[in-house]
């Protein structure tokens, strides 16, 4: 296959231009979307410019705690956008939400490199970041989407859930259910993905494989496995936040807080 084609600055500015025509249609049909488009496209080529030459110094530079340096910074800043969707502040919620992230990648990522990749170095940069990457912006999103369904279903049944209480349920017992339903809906856009992979739409990782020269079915497989350590991936993570976030709202005295 033909190397990748390389795209330069010129090539990049004429790409600006469909964001500029976007700019333009908005204001045609007087959406009001031109300055998010504006900031929107300043932020994206800032941003993927920053992580370009990062991730090039970390690729030339070769050092494990170079790339756990990255990995960390990455895992802090998943943990915060997270912790942020989640309407309702809740005292240690961002340390439980790190921990959860950090607990199901570290588990997921190293099943993987371990057991599955197998590269000649464990921290390989080439594999460690990208696999990382992927799983952690997944779980970050399953995360947001478990809690705020949680914190939203409680908040709205304290009569149910006192009920329960004066029952003699346990607070585990009281919001079992609620909790189930959180961690489906972290997980729902995961398995549809799964389940429409491959005929609605070709997935971003194989196209970026693609590309950049690999063949089709080394791209597809890789894109199996990630698809299958995001899975896991957001459903270890959805249990523990959702178990952490549970606990904020009792008291010792196994009383609800409002």
């Amino acid at each position: 296959m033909q190397e990748l084609i390389k795209l330069d600055l010129a090539d990049l500015a004429i790409a600006v231009g469909l964001m500029a025509i976007a700019v333009g249609l908005s204001a045609w049909e007087k959406l009001g979307l031109e300055l998010n488009f504006v900031f929107a496209t300043g932020r994206t080529i800032l941003q993927l410019l920053v992580l370009g030459y990062v991730l090039d110094f970390i690729f030339a530079v070769d050092n494990v705690w170079a790339v756990l340096a990255i990995l960390a910074i990455m895992l802090t800043i998943t943990a915060i956008v997270a912790r942020n969707r989640i309407s309702q502040k809740l005292p240690h919620v961002l340390l439980w939400v790190w921990g959860s992230i950090f607990i199901s990648t570290a588990i997921t990522v190293f099943y993987s490199i371990f057991l599955i990749v197998q590269p000649e170095r464990w921290y390989e940069p080439r594999y460690m970041i990208p696999l990382a990457g992927v799983v952690l912006g997944n779980a970050m999103n399953a995360a947001a989407i478990a809690g705020e369904r949680l914190v939203n279903t409680i908040n709205t049944s304290h009569s149910e859930i006192e009920t329960h209480l004066s029952l003699g349920a346990t607070p585990q017992q009281a919001i079992t259910q609620y909790r189930r339903e959180a961690i489906r809906a972290g997980l729902i856009p995961t398995l549809n993905q799964m389940m429409l992979i491959g005929m609605v739409a070709l997935p971003g990782i194989t196209t970026g494989q693609l590309l950049a020269g690999v063949k089709p079915p080394d791209a597809v497989s890789y894109e199996i496995l990630l698809l299958f350590m995001v899975a896991f991936a957001n459903l270890l993570t959805t249990m523990l936040v959702t178990r952490g976030l549970c606990r904020q709202f009792f008291s010792s005295a196994a009383q609800l807080v409002r």
